[in-house]
């Protein structure tokens, strides 16, 4: 790794450090971003997976998504992954698509990924991923972080920090009434607004 990587990790990592420590002090409130019932946030982006292939948003259109912005270095990123990987395997053929978006370098995600043997895919970016996380609105954004979109593209609701089992199954029962048409978008945000 030459200098300049290494430099750049380590900013990264001593920026991440402050990130965490920021987000401890910040309030619940202030740390997750519900979009209001008139917000209509459309998450619409193209950018590479690990072979370098451009892939855009509308790939995924008419599912419901999860993209889930994560490092290598992250801890509570590596551990939110099996869950993410069991909800694809899952949900998948349930009009539900995960979507990784790595913030690092592509190395390192690649070296990763074969060890996760990830089931979804994987983009890879940083200036880029940064300004798909900042669609959502949320003033600061650490890793990992989980947007949650409705099949129509819409953003329902962003989510910073680790993600568990229980908030899966509270977006899958969303998911569910949002197809069935029990509720719209802005009933989805509603339904989450305690997540």
């Amino acid at each position: 790794m030459n200098f300049k990587l290494a430099l750049g990790a380590l900013v990264l990592m001593i920026a991440t450090g402050i990130g965490g420590w920021y987000f401890s002090l910040i309030s619940e409130e202030n740390r997750y971003h519900v979009p209001t019932p008139t917000d209509v946030v459309d998450i619409a982006f193209s950018m590479a997976d690990m072979d370098g292939t451009i892939r855009s948003s509308t790939e995924w259109d008419g599912k419901a998504r999860l993209i889930n912005f994560w490092a290598t270095w992250c801890a509570p990123c590596r551990r939110e992954i099996p869950l993410l990987k069991k909800t694809q395997e899952e949900h998948g053929a349930n009009n539900l698509q995960v979507i990784g978006i790595a913030v690092d370098f592509p190395d390192e995600v690649n070296t990763y990924a074969e060890e996760a043997q990830f089931n979804y895919p994987i983009l890879v970016g940083q200036e880029e991923a940064v300004a798909i996380a900042e669609k959502s609105g949320i003033e600061f954004i650490g890793l990992p972080f989980t947007m949650i979109v409705a099949p129509s593209g819409e953003l329902i609701k962003a989510h910073v920090g680790e993600i568990f089992e229980h908030q899966i199954e509270q977006i899958l029962a969303v998911f569910s009434d949002l197809e069935s048409g029990k509720i719209d978008a802005a009933g989805a945000r509603e339904t989450l607004g305690d997540f």
